[in-house]
């Protein structure tokens, strides 16, 4: 799993947290206007509906007196005494122009229409008769009359001859204005709205272009009325928000006006206000990203150098630059990590001229102990020499020994030298692995003592040639079957040396069936002066070999261990003379 570090956390999280709430700010900003915005429409609605109201009243109220002073004239009462129609017709266009109304209707006690007058042409006298025996039938003294697209609204009055108590009925007068294109406009201005008039389903008048007006006819079911409220529906691509009021008297053909206010004009603004929101969103998104930033380089760059520090001090650099650049809890850790750095630097050296003083200690108790044995040998045997009656035999075996206890002391020597050299050159040429070891068992089989042990070779398939140091690859092997024979006994011992080609270069496994190496030193065999069970052993031979496969590019292990024996693995890499140069 990829790690995610402090600062990329910090960052986006700080940077997700500002855009959402950006965002959410625009947003809930932009419902709160968009809601303010219906809630205004809603109620210049109401106020134009109300301003209708207002004006509709006071034309009612001038149109009803008109016609009740006009039924009281004695010329038109004269005239109604006629009861001749075509005499009434003429005569009353006098009294018609006198009014001024759009209708001017006569009937007579029967509601027979006698005389019709209109200021535009269209409602005829048998739409005018359907109309008045239905607001006779109905009762009602103000009725709406409609007829081939002429909407009126009428106010009936009785012409009684005398007294109205006296009840002598003449006829009926009926004076009307006409809901036309005039008429809406004028409403249209006083509501700062377009207006629509209805005659039940059938659209009458409107103040909206051709086209939009053919829509909403189409649509007429969808115009609410005004106990539903304000509504909102589209007439082509523009959408309105419209309320309805029925105007009086309510009848069977119920007349109301339909108030629309243009929602997307109304909104026109939020446009703009949606560009201001945006431009403030994106400002506070970066604002919020540049926050995130110094708080990120705040807070974690501390922390990645006091993270730096932890990398350097774990490869042993204590010096790694650590200098508090805050006076917040992160400077305070990074000066308790340098206070513990230094301690711990302190700590650490005198560890290592402690260690340097054991481990000086350890090697002249070693050096001097294993030189001691020799000394003491050359020094009483030199002593027996230096007698003049020896026999030429005896004096032979004296020198022999001291010859023997001055080659140890010189492998020891050796060895030490070996050691205290960091990296010595190899001189590698193409060689037999498996020659170098049979040259090695043949040096360890020339000693007496270990005639006896039996030591087999195996070599797998493949060749066993590469680029080695042989005189360095036998002494390796020399001191591996050096210990092996140490180890197994004399007259049971085996010892078996398998030699094979991987793919990584070549495998070498040196098993014997001694007793095992002791648990007590298994984990510390090849580091120096580590000995167990050998009378004369120096601690060294494998120290030694590990060095010297190591020189070579390999590594040795113990493979196998216990009361069966042990198994010693060695890997060697082929190798070649340009990459021994180089590795050297």
């Amino acid at each position: 799993m990829r790690r995610v570090k402090l600062r990329t956390k910090l960052l986006f999280s700080l940077i997700f947290i500002s855009s959402v709430l950006a965002c959410a700010t625009v947003f809930i900003v932009r419902l709160k206007v968009e809601r303010r915005v219906r809630e205004d429409l809603n109620e210049a609605l109401h106020n134009s509906v109300v301003t209708f109201q207002n004006f509709q009243r006071q034309r009612e109220g001038t149109l009803a007196r008109s016609a009740g002073l006009l039924a009281d004239l004695p010329n038109l009462r004269a005239l109604m005494t006629t009861q001749d129609a075509a005499t009434i017709q003429d005569a009353s266009a006098e009294l018609w122009r006198l009014v001024r109304s759009d209708l001017f209707v006569l009937a007579d006690r029967t509601g027979k229409l006698v005389a019709l007058h209109t200021s535009a042409s269209g409602f005829t006298m048998e739409a005018a008769q359907i109309s008045m025996q239905r607001s006779l039938a109905a009762g009602e003294s103000r009725d709406w009359w409609f007829g081939k697209g002429r909407l009126y609204e009428v106010f009936l009055q009785p012409i009684y001859f005398g007294r109205p108590s006296e009840g002598l009925l003449l006829g009926i007068l009926g004076v009307g204005y006409e809901v036309d294109t005039g008429v809406a406009r004028e409403v249209s201005q006083a509501a700062s709205s377009q207006v629509a008039f209805r005659y039940g389903k059938s659209l009458v008048v409107s103040t909206l272009s051709r086209d939009q007006q053919a829509q909403l006819e189409s649509q007429i079911d969808l115009v609410p009325d005004s106990d539903r409220g304000a509504a909102e529906f589209k007439l082509g691509a523009e959408r309105f928000v419209s309320a309805s009021v029925k105007l009086p008297p309510d009848g069977s053909h119920p007349v109301s006006l339909t108030v629309l206010k243009s929602y997307d004009r109304a909104t026109q603004f939020l446009s703009g206000l949606n560009r201001w929101l945006f431009g403030v969103g994106l400002a506070a998104i970066l604002a919020g990203f540049g926050l995130a930033i110094l708080m990120s380089h705040t807070v974690t760059r501390p922390l990645e150098n006091l993270v730096s520090g932890l990398h350097a001090l774990e490869k042993g650099d204590f010096d790694y630059p650590l200098l508090p650049t805050t006076g917040d809890e992160v400077g305070e850790l990074t000066g308790a990590f340098r206070r513990m750095r230094q301690s711990l630097r302190t700590t650490q050296n005198e560890l290592l001229h402690a260690e340097r003083l054991a481990t000086m200690g350890r090697m002249a108790s070693a050096i001097s102990h294993d030189l001691r044995h020799p000394l003491t040998a050359i020094l009483a045997y030199a002593e027996f020499l230096s007698e003049g009656n020896l026999p030429e035999s005896q004096r032979k075996d004296f020198y022999e020994e001291i010859r023997q206890a001055v080659n140890r002391m010189s492998d020891l020597i050796s060895s030490l030298l070996e050691l205290s050299k960091a990296r010595e050159i190899n001189r590698p040429v193409l060689c037999s692995i498996e020659e170098a070891v049979r040259r090695a068992i043949q040096a360890v089989q020339a000693r007496p003592e270990f005639r006896t042990i039996g030591i087999s070779v195996w070599h797998e398939e493949g060749p066993c040639q590469g680029w080695f140091d042989p005189i360095k690859l036998e002494r390796v092997f020399h001191n591996l079957l050096l210990n092996a024979c140490e180890a197994v006994s004399q007259e049971s011992g085996l010892i078996e040396v398998r030699v094979r080609r991987s793919p990584d270069g070549f495998e070498v496994r040196i098993a014997d069936n001694g007793p095992g190496i002791p648990e007590s030193i298994l984990g510390t065999i090849f580091q120096p002066f580590v000995s167990y069970g050998k009378e004369n052993g120096t601690g060294l031979g494998l120290a030694v070999v590990q060095k010297m496969v190591q020189d070579h590019g390999g590594d040795i292990s113990v493979e196998q261990t216990g009361r069966t024996g042990t198994v010693f693995k060695l890997i060697f890499p082929p190798g070649s003379p340009p990459e021994v140069a180089a590795r050297v």
